[in-house]
């Protein structure tokens, strides 16, 4: 009900009870720093009255999605009123078909991160251990703590995951251990002989979560195959993966688990329904119909910009450190704060790594080439302090 005064309606006043609710939210998120994603254009291009802003913080696809996509989302528009298909039904049969995997070895999400999120929420009980490693992206570790779970950090090697400490971390109390292959934000990878012996030694209590939100750019060499893990009976493994990056469909929300049957049927007890909408249904399917073209030339523009970037930090005596994904982490040995402002002021959006403990580094993902041209142009300004 609105109270009603002169001048426009007020909230009503607030129930004793109310309060006393309120301060019984879980005190762990006392603890918690919310994620803080890259700044948007359109905030940019407000608050410095800019014309032209290129967004190179959050690793998306700087293609823009392809028109089978674009028809794809039309034609599902006109059928918004409706509710989703729960159960993703042509979706699931296109990616199927595509991975040649049953589709009882798929779950759908709102992002690959829902799937890590409802990982958690099946698998772990209030104590239980988690490990993750540091840094990495930092979802496994939030959600984690939500969950009232124990979480084992443990430093990266050299920037590579030090899977032997990991490895060694593990108790009885462990539940889940998350590998992201490449990481987030290094751009390292975990090789095939590496995650063999990793989940050979692990245990059979532990559900291993590898995270290839990147796996369409690192895939070949020594970079391992995975999805015939998900066949093992003796290892319980998640895979997940995501149309934001590759596919060039961030903005719709759109990820996906590969895992057991039995697995899978646990984290669909938790998972939302109704969790991906028509839209990112329908684009998806096209995506993957669209994927040779497009995706091939994702992938290009990503391995050929990348060496621009390495010749360019080279240059300027910057380190840096070589990835396997679409982004690249340099360690300015600068303020990274005032690297990232500066570049802000010139229309140019990249992450300044501070959150992940990460001081004087930046992390920039592959754009379009006139944009990282903006970038190079405007980086050795800020670096040589002009």
């Amino acid at each position: 009900m609105l109270f009603i005064r002169r001048g426009g309606p007020v909230c009503p006043p607030v129930k004793r009870e109310t309060l006393i609710i309120m301060k019984n939210y879980k005190k762990i998120l006392d603890k918690i720093m919310p994620y803080k994603p890259g700044k948007p254009i359109e905030e940019v291009q407000r608050e410095f009255a800019l014309k032209r802003v290129i967004k190179l913080a959050s690793n998306e696809n700087p293609l823009g999605p392809s028109s089978l996509v674009l028809e794809a989302i039309a034609k599902a528009a006109k059928n918004i009123t409706r509710y989703p298909d729960g159960g993703c039904f042509n979706l699931r049969r296109a990616l199927s078909d595509k991975l040649s995997v049953s589709g009882d070895n798929i779950i759908f999400g709102n992002g690959s991160d829902e799937i890590i999120v409802s990982a958690l929420r099946a698998f772990v009980q209030p104590g239980d251990e988690v490990i993750i490693a540091n840094p990495t992206f930092l979802v496994y570790k939030i959600a984690s703590l939500v969950e009232s779970a124990c979480v084992k950090e443990i430093p990266q090697n050299n920037y590579r995951y030090d899977l032997k400490a990991m490895l060694k971390a593990i108790t009885e109390k462990t539940k889940v251990v998350f590998i992201a292959n490449p990481d987030n934000p290094t751009g390292s990878y975990v090789t095939d002989e590496e995650l063999k012996s990793f989940i050979e030694s692990a245990g059979e209590h532990v559900l291993i979560v590898l995270d290839e939100a990147y796996y369409e750019f690192a895939k070949g060499g020594d970079y391992p195959e995975t999805l015939d893990l998900i066949k093992r009976e003796d290892r319980d493994i998640l895979i997940t993966r995501t149309f934001s990056k590759a596919y060039g469909l961030a903005g719709l929300r759109l990820g996906y688990g590969l895992a057991r049957g039995d697995i899978i049927e646990v984290l669909n007890k938790v998972r939302e329904p109704f969790n991906v909408n028509s839209l990112a249904q329908a684009a998806a399917q096209a995506a993957l119909d669209d994927d040779d073209e497009y995706l091939k030339a994702s992938v290009e523009l990503v391995l050929k910009e990348k060496e621009q970037f390495y010749k360019t930090f080279e240059s300027l005596g910057v380190e840096y450190f070589k990835s396997r994904a679409n982004f690249i982490l340099v360690n300015t040995k600068r303020d990274s704060a005032k690297i990232f402002t500066y570049l802000l002021k010139r229309g140019i959006i990249v992450r300044d790594m501070t959150a992940w403990g990460l001081k004087g580094f930046i992390r920039v993902n592959i754009g379009l080439p006139e944009e990282n041209k903006m970038f190079f142009k405007a980086f050795a300004e800020a670096i040589n302090g002009e």
